[in-house]
C-alpha cells in the first residue's frame, strides 16, 4: 500500500472527510477552527469557509448547501454567500457539550450526535443521537451515548452503526422505515486493539472501516464483527476516513493536531492522508435533501 500527504492541510481537529465526485474533491471540517475544506487532490489546492466553532459534522444538500451540526444546533450554510439558516436545537446545553460525527441517510435525511465529556463519575451524558429529516424537523432516536462518531446506515439496510468513543465500543442498532432505533448490540468492542473508535466508512462488501484514534492506525472489521485488516499509519491519532477518487478506491484519513483533549506535534499530525492499494471500493453514500 501507498501513503502519502495530501495538500499542505493541517488542521488542529481534521474530521468528517467526504469525497464529492461531481466536482473531483475532498472535502473535511477543521472542527475546533469552525471551518470546512475542500481539497482537490492532485495540486492539494484548498478552499475553506469558516462557521461558527465549534463545528461537529456535516453533509451535502444539494449542489451549494451543506447541512452542518454546530455546536447544539443543525443548520442549512450556503457556500456561494456564506449564508446560514438554523432549522432545529438540541435543547439541552452545557460547556462540555456539543454535537459532533454526523452523516446523510439514503432517505436524504441526517443524522448526528453528540459529546458530553469530562462528565463526573456516574454522570449520565446529556445530548444523544439525533435525525434532521427532509422537512427540517428534529427527533432524538437515541440517549445514553457519551461520545458520538461514525454514525452510519449498513449498505445493505440491515443495521445502523453507530460508535460510542467514551466506551470503546461499536454498537448496532436496528433501524425502521421512520428513523427510530431498537434492539441495540455491540459490533466490536475495540479496547482490545488500544484504542476508540472514531469515524466510520463502509466499503461495497459491507466492510466497516474505522479510525482507531488512539493507536495511530485505521482497521476494517467484516460483517461479523471480526478484524480483517488493520493499517498503520504515520500520525499518532487519524479521526476519520472516507474512500474517494477515480474508481472509489483511494481510501482518505485525516488526523489531529490539538483536539482540546488529544494533541500530537509529528511532521504529518493534522495532515490529510491518502492510502492506496487497500483492495476495496467505496459504498454508495447518500446525500442530503432538506428542504424546510
Amino acid at each position: 500500500m501507498q501513503i502519502e500527504r495530501i495538500g499542505t492541510v493541517r488542521a488542529a481537529l481534521g474530521e468528517c472527510p467526504a469525497w464529492d465526485a461531481r466536482r473531483g474533491l475532498l472535502w473535511m471540517a477543521d472542527c475546533r477552527k469552525g471551518l470546512i475544506l475542500a481539497v482537490e487532490p492532485a495540486s492539494g489546492s484548498t478552499q475553506s469557509w469558516q462557521l461558527p466553532a465549534p463545528l461537529g459534522s456535516f453533509a451535502f444538500n444539494g449542489d451549494d448547501e451543506l447541512v452542518v451540526a454546530l455546536k447544539e444546533s443543525f443548520a442549512l450554510y450556503r457556500l456561494s454567500d456564506g449564508s446560514l439558516r438554523t432549522l432545529a436545537g438540541i435543547g439541552d446545553s452545557h460547556p462540555n457539550l456539543r454535537l459532533n460525527d454526523g452523516a446523510p441517510l439514503p432517505d436524504g435525511s441526517f443524522v448526528a450526535g453528540t459529546m458530553h465529556i469530562f462528565r463526573e463519575a456516574g454522570e449520565p451524558p446529556l445530548g444523544g443521537l439525533y435525525r434532521l429529516d427532509t422537512a427540517g424537523r428534529l427527533t432524538r432516536i437515541a440517549q445514553g451515548l457519551g461520545v458520538v462518531n461514525g454514525p452510519g446506515l449498513h449498505p445493505d439496510g440491515t443495521g445502523f452503526y453507530v460508535c460510542d468513543s467514551s466506551q470503546r465500543k461499536i454498537y448496532r442498532y436496528r433501524m425502521d422505515a421512520d428513523g427510530l432505533l431498537s434492539d441495540r448490540e455491540v459490533f466490536v468492542d475495540t479496547d482490545t486493539l488500544g484504542s476508540a473508535p472514531d469515524g466510520c466508512c463502509f466499503d461495497e462488501e459491507g466492510g466497516l472501516w474505522t479510525a482507531l484514534v488512539h493507536a495511530g492506525a485505521v482497521a476494517r472489521f467484516d460483517a461479523d464483527g471480526r478484524l480483517d485488516l488493520r493499517i498503520d499509519l504515520p500520525v499518532a491519532h487519524p479521526a476519520s476516513l472516507c474512500f474517494g477518487g477515480d474508481g472509489l478506491t483511494d481510501l482518505y484519513v485525516t488526523s489531529i493536531r490539538d483536539s482540546g483533549r488529544l494533541s500530537a506535534d509529528g511532521p504529518l499530525d493534522g495532515a490529510l492522508l491518502r492510502v492506496r492499494g487497500a483492495g476495496y471500493t467505496a459504498a454508495p453514500r447518500a446525500r442530503c435533501a432538506i428542504r424546510p
